[in-house]
């Protein structure tokens, strides 16, 4: 949606030279104009850098004017169904931990969350203040759609007030603030089939989203990615099953993994002065208290990219339900209103 990719290689007579790579991709900015576009461009190219360096994403090869050479990596995006797999989920929450203790020279102040729903609540008000325009697919994949069901459901609801309300009970919890990826779904996650170590089995990509953000939407994020499948083949292009939530127990063991890892990060420093080895001890009260970060942030997660629909709707060419998928998320978002206020009510208690 945002660049122009391409794979080049060598031919197969030609061999590289002084340790060059025989492919790569390439990647041609898309919209480098424009509102806010330089400065997020330029924000984007630090994280790569740092996150390649840091052996998180694919290798930064090359810059360019307009663009940059990266690694190609033979692998394919994990499956909606794959996040369940404990040895995979294990390695995601490992390659979160990682990606939240990383020190990147950006603000550190958790602004981008509020500031793009805010952004892109007054673009869905002018959105939805124009005229709908019907939504026709390809005759062979797809039907004309009325979109006037799923428009008139979103403007039912006051959504000013509701991210009001839900940014004041969303900062009771205290979430720390970290760098984020924000959009850990099974598609920004690639797995090599043929990896010979734990470490290289997959590969984190698509830093567009990446901020310091607060760790609970982060966690909270990938949770409700289980439940959307977006491969499913006919409209809107995306299936929603519920029942896919990771249960309790699987969001705690990926939890534990999770902390496991943030304190493993973080003691390299003392291991380094004190070789001794110590034991990682991860408290039954941090994970309780992150298992409700994550339970609470869900809301926020769905709101973002309920938002994130509604804007992309009139200017997408992709064939993708996106006025289905806001309602979706808009609609998960009431029930899951719900939920934390029979759970918890309107002022959430510290964890003892």
């Amino acid at each position: 949606m945002s660049n122009f990719l391409y794979y080049c290689a060598l031919p197969p007579m030609a061999k590289p030279k002084q340790g060059e790579p025989s492919r790569v991709l390439v990647r041609f900015y898309g919209q480098i104009h424009g509102e806010g576009a330089l400065e997020a461009l330029l924000t984007e190219s630090v994280i790569f850098t740092l996150l390649s360096e840091r052996k998180l994403g694919p290798k930064l090869h090359g810059v360019f004017p307009g663009g940059r050479l990266e690694e190609f990596i033979p692998a394919r995006p994990l499956k909606t169904k794959e996040l369940g797999d404990p040895e995979i989920s294990s390695i995601i929450a490992e390659k979160m931990a990682q990606i939240h203790s990383l020190d990147v020279p950006i603000s550190k102040e958790p602004t981008w969350l509020w500031d793009t729903m805010k952004r892109w609540m007054s673009n869905m008000k002018a959105t939805l203040a124009a005229e709908p325009t019907p939504q026709i697919e390809d005759k062979n994949d797809f039907i004309e759609k009325d979109l006037s069901s799923a428009m008139r459901a979103i403007l039912r609801w006051n959504l000013d007030s509701e991210m009001d309300w839900m940014r004041s009970y969303l900062n009771q919890l205290r979430s720390p603030v970290v760098f984020c990826h924000n959009d850990l779904q099974e598609g920004n996650i690639l797995i090599r089939e043929s990896a010979v170590t734990r470490e290289e089995k997959l590969v984190i990509i698509d830093f567009e989203y990446c901020s310091y953000n607060y760790r609970g939407f982060d966690v909270a994020n990938h949770f409700c990615e289980w439940m959307y499948d977006y491969t499913f083949d006919k409209y809107p292009k995306f299936n929603y099953n519920p029942d896919a939530m990771p249960s309790v127990e699987r969001q705690l063991y990926f939890i534990r993994c999770y902390l496991e890892t943030v304190q493993r990060e973080m003691s390299i420093d003392n291991c380094l002065k004190n070789p001794v080895m110590t034991t990682v001890d991860v408290e039954p009260k941090d994970e309780l208290q992150l298992l409700r970060e994550a339970h609470c942030f869900m809301l926020a997660s769905h709101f973002f990219w309920g938002l994130w629909a509604v804007v992309n709707a009139p200017v997408s060419s992709i064939p993708f339900g996106y006025w289905e998928y806001a309602e979706a998320r808009f609609s998960a978002y009431f029930e899951h209103k719900q939920t934390l206020l029979g759970k918890y009510g309107e002022v959430i208690e510290n964890i003892a």
